[in-house]
């Protein structure tokens, strides 16, 4: 099957249905399979064939639904590109993923028009200003008065999506996602969370990365759910419209649980949540603070998984509140399998610290256009995720995540996973962010230091730095404490809430 052809067939059972409602905007599933179709025509009249690539960079609206959902329905494959990318960075991936149509609006288009028509053979569409020589998406629209349903030509071992992965080095690599992937994952997670049509789905999340296109939005679709969908992210209008609209699940990234926690605190008026069921995070740890504080002060506990770009969702903690536990991921899908391995490739025993190793119809079909990467990060038939982990003997093999090979901090021959030090501070009172990072070092090879954020900005930072190393030194041992901490005012991150370490590397090279 098609994912577009999987999601059109269960639009049908609920035609009069709200399926979206963006800012007020109301658009029924009927409504939204037909635009889907007529979308599908219009590219179709641009050109567009099977296996050809469309790059969508729209800022959040319904129309980066209509494409995406009009570009698999056609066989093309889908490039979603966030709309804070510099006219550069959208150069590199309309060339490298060989994009013959952009998609996009006015204030995108005008700051990247010199770019983008020196690009050989690429079309462009926009959606909401007419600009001469390109195609104008109303104007389009008016003339297709007949359209039939698409054909539907990619199956499930096509690529529906090319996701471009934020790589530590090098330019970023085009992960092939299929139209299996989408398909089956969305079904574990209906399976797993327990979606349904019976659900309100509160939508907050950018449609250009995973987890808002291809979790919270193609999964609440899927389950005929209702997504009330805002074009911003803001605290108090998310505990409003759980309020107004009865919500009944909401996904997010760590970041937004910290800002709708600190909203819950500051209201007068505590709004009526009840019918909330499921608080959902990922892409990003969540810190067990947060995880506490949460459900201390809301009454809700959060239910925290693990996925990422080559494997969509991979991990989850079960949906009955009492299985949840702070800093564990949970367990995998139904359909997924994992293995943590040592440096020679080999099973560690549960408990044990190794890379986390995936396999199941969720994990990608390789970079786009990059085999040699594509075979580094296979070990046999399974995908090796670069995360750093291990299981719980005692807990039916639980996974926790402990940070990323890459980032691992080998200090005097000794390995050190800068979580389990992050875990740590983030203990102490006057800790409200930190993360760890390493430098190298003359004597020991690399040195264990801190970046952190205080609660309180008015501390003594000399003082506190003594502190904290005391404190870390009572719990972990003298090379895994941090040597150097180092105080900010915010902690650079993506738009997801992701610390970029690199970043903070970068300002002490």
């Amino acid at each position: 099957m098609n994912i577009s052809q999987t999601l059109q067939s269960k639009f049908k059972a609920y035609p009069n249905k709200k399926a979206v409602i963006f800012e007020e905007k109301v658009v029924t599933f009927k409504e939204l399979d037909r635009t889907v179709n007529q979308v599908s025509e219009l590219l179709r009249r641009s050109g567009v064939k099977k296996g050809d690539r469309v790059a969508i960079k729209l800022s959040k609206c319904l129309e980066a639904v209509y494409f995406h959902l009009a570009c698999t329905a056609s066989g093309a494959i889908t490039i979603t590109l966030n709309d804070g990318y510099k006219p550069a960075e959208e150069e590199y991936f309309v060339k490298d993923s060989g994009s013959s149509l952009f998609v996009t609006d006015s204030q995108n288009y005008l700051k990247s028009k010199e770019i983008l028509h020196k690009i050989p053979g690429l079309k462009i569409i926009t959606i909401d200003e007419k600009f001469p020589g390109i195609q104008y998406y109303p104007e389009e629209m008016e003339g297709i008065v007949s359209y039939p349903v698409p054909d539907y030509p990619t199956k499930e071992e096509d690529t529906a999506m090319i996701c471009y992965t934020s790589g530590t080095t090098g330019k970023p690599k085009g992960a092939m996602i299929t139209h299996g992937n989408l398909i089956e994952n969305m079904e574990d997670l209906q399976e797993v969370w327990r979606l349904s049509d019976q659900d309100i789905l509160l939508h907050t999340l950018p449609l250009f990365h995973a987890h808002g296109l291809m979790v919270s939005m193609q999964g609440g679709l899927y389950a005929g759910a209702t997504i009330i969908m805002h074009k911003k992210f803001d605290p108090v209008q998310v505990w409003h419209s759980i309020e107004k609209k009865q919500c009944t699940i909401f996904m997010g990234v760590p970041t937004m649980y910290q800002r709708i926690l600190n909203a819950w605190k500051e209201l007068s008026k505590k709004p009526d949540i009840s019918s909330m069921r499921a608080f959902i995070s990922g892409s990003a740890p969540l810190s067990e603070d947060l995880f506490n504080q949460f459900r201390d002060i809301i009454g809700y506990t959060i239910l925290e998984r693990y996925g990422m770009t080559e494997a969509l969702i991979i991990t989850s903690n079960p949906y009955e509140v009492e299985s949840r536990k702070a800093k564990s991921v949970g367990y995998p899908l139904p359909r997924t399998a994992i293995r943590i391995i040592g440096q020679d490739g080999k099973d560690l025993t549960p408990g044990e610290v190794g890379e986390v190793c995936i396999k199941g119809g969720n994990v990608f079909d390789g970079y786009w256009q990059n085999p040699v990467k594509t075979e580094e990060s296979f070990l046999d038939e399974w995908f090796k995720s670069g995360d750093l982990g291990y299981q719980d003997p005692n807990d039916n093999l639980r996974l926790y995540l402990v940070g990323r090979s890459k980032e691992l901090i080998i200090s005097g021959g000794y390995n050190v996973y800068p979580k389990e030090v992050e875990n740590r501070l983030e203990k102490h009172t006057a800790v409200k962010e930190t993360a760890v990072i390493g430098l190298p070092d003359p004597d020991f090879g690399e040195k264990v230091i801190a970046a952190v954020v205080l609660e309180d900005d008015t501390e003594d930072t000399e003082e506190c730095e003594d502190e904290l190393q005391a404190f870390c030194r009572i719990e972990l041992a003298n090379y895994k404490s941090p040597k150097k901490i180092f105080f900010f005012d915010q902690l650079p991150k993506n738009i997801l809430g992701k610390v970029l370490k690199d970043e903070i590397k970068k300002m002490f090279s």
